[in-house]
């Protein structure tokens, strides 16, 4: 994950943070060089993200679908994700355990701010992603991206052997990121908010540190949307096609906003609790722990498959490509279908979290738009309120980023965004705040007389 606290200093890093001018920063040629490395480090990175998904989405197609009809199979047979996620665990329990860097962060902890990924760290985190992701673990995209966007912007800027100060490294780097995700989350503000979010920027300086990764954004959608129309791949980009019109939002929404908040920051914190409880299981025993979860992972869509009668691959993977599928088809899933699909796609969430590597984001969503779909099948909640609240209240639970929640659940709808976000905001804050109150506070640091004192009898 990429972090960048601290204002770019483009003459050398001299003169002290409070002491420092926005505007003269703006002005300086050391900010203008950086504005530029930003924009031509966007061209390969986003190149290099639009690669890496594309890979995952051909591992998907080849290991579910087109495996099964070459080994004799009239379809994909309910019992396969079980050995598949199981060899998904053959394979990154040892990147983890081995590479160096973990293969990535744990999604379990969140998103976490540690500065731009060490080049030496990029295979694993690399490998990692593509078996997690590729092989139906329930993750998203967007965390290994991110690292990934961070290492290689840092690694490029080091081939210049030039030295250039910590700041404006990290900056660079943070720009990789915004690069990489430009268009993942739909717009390039999305993934550009969620950096920020994310990051803790503020203060005077925020528009001098953020436009470098804001230029960077912007030459990263133009390279996905290009490579996307040249190779017929598409964007990779989230969507929602064919959304209902929203009703305006009247008392009833605005009391299922407030239901809908506390619903998804009680899930939310359950999920989190699991999943850093049997992080400590997987971390004791990664090589077995990981090959036995992704057995549990495809056991649970075994279950939901025949249990419902639908696709297994409805609880697998992200959930990024099966949003706009499940609005479409929101009328062919009965209350407690989906029900079962919520119960079914949280636990395996949150033992992919424990076990493997990616991103929180995707399942998230997939998980609030589900539940909020299901609840739609009562009075006062019509189907496109209710997704874009469990959406976005999931979102906050599950990531703490309101801003970020509320803005990923309205501009997924488009112009019926706007319609509901009132609804929406309720929904984000209630469970924004009921999460940070169910949540313990961290522990606090040892201090240094605590460490020196005796241990008790």
């Amino acid at each position: 994950m990429t972090s960048a606290r601290r204002p770019v200093e483009p003459d050398g890093g001299k003169a002290p943070v409070a002491a420092t001018d926005p505007l003269s920063l703006v002005r300086s040629r050391g900010y203008a060089a950086l504005l530029l490395i930003a924009a031509a480090l966007g061209v390969p990175i986003s190149a290099a993200a639009f690669g890496f998904l594309a890979l995952v989405n051909k591992l998907q197609s080849l290991t579910y679908t087109d495996l099964p009809k070459a080994l004799g199979f009239d379809g994909t047979p309910n019992w396969w994700p079980v050995p598949l996620l199981a060899v998904a665990g053959v394979l990154v329990g040892p990147i983890v355990r081995y590479l160096p860097g973990n293969g990535g962060h744990e999604p379990a902890h969140g998103f976490v701010a540690s500065g731009p990924t060490p080049t030496v760290n990029l295979p694993g985190v690399a490998l990692a992603a593509l078996a997690s992701l590729g092989l139906g673990a329930v993750i998203g995209p967007e965390a290994p991206l991110i690292a990934l966007g961070s290492g290689l912007a840092v690694a490029a800027l080091r081939l210049a052997r030039k030295s250039f100060p910590k700041q404006a490294t990290a900056v660079v780097g943070a720009s990789g990121s915004f690069a990489a995700i430009s268009t993942l989350l739909g717009s390039p503000l999305l993934g550009a908010f969620l950096l920020m979010e994310m990051s803790g920027f503020g203060g005077a300086m925020l528009s001098v540190v953020l436009l470098p990764g804001l230029l960077a954004s912007g030459v990263g959608a133009l390279i996905f949307t290009g490579l996307g129309s040249w190779t017929g791949l598409g964007t990779y980009s989230l969507a929602l096609p064919d959304v209902p019109h929203a009703a305006t939002p009247d008392a009833a929404g605005f009391g299922w906003a407030l239901l809908i908040g506390a619903a998804a920051a009680l899930l939310g914190v359950a999920i989190r609790w699991f999943s850093l409880n049997l992080l400590k299981v997987v971390a004791r025993r990664r090589l077995t722990a990981t090959v036995l979860a992704g057995v549990v992972v495809g056991v649970i869509a075994l279950f939901y498959a025949e249990w419902t009668g639908r696709t297994a691959s409805e609880v697998l993977y992200s959930g990024q490509s099966g949003l706009g599928p499940l609005l479409t088809a929101s009328a062919q899933y009965s209350a407690a279908t989906l029900v079962v699909l919520v119960a079914c796609k949280a636990v395996a969430y949150c033992v992919s979290m424990a076990a493997f590597r990616g991103g929180p984001v995707f399942p998230a969503m997939f998980v609030g738009a589900a539940g909020g779909i299901a609840l739609s099948h009562l009075p006062g909640l019509d189907v496109t309120a209710g997704l874009a609240m469990g959406v976005g209240a999931m979102s906050a639970a599950m990531l703490k980023l309101p801003m970020t929640s509320l803005l990923l659940a309205t501009l997924l709808l488009g112009p019926d965004g706007l319609t509901v976000m009132p609804l929406v905001i309720v929904a984000v804050v209630g469970a924004y705040v009921l999460t940070l109150r169910l949540t313990p506070p961290p522990a606090p640091p040892a201090t240094e007389q605590d460490a020196a004192a005796p241990p008790s009898s």
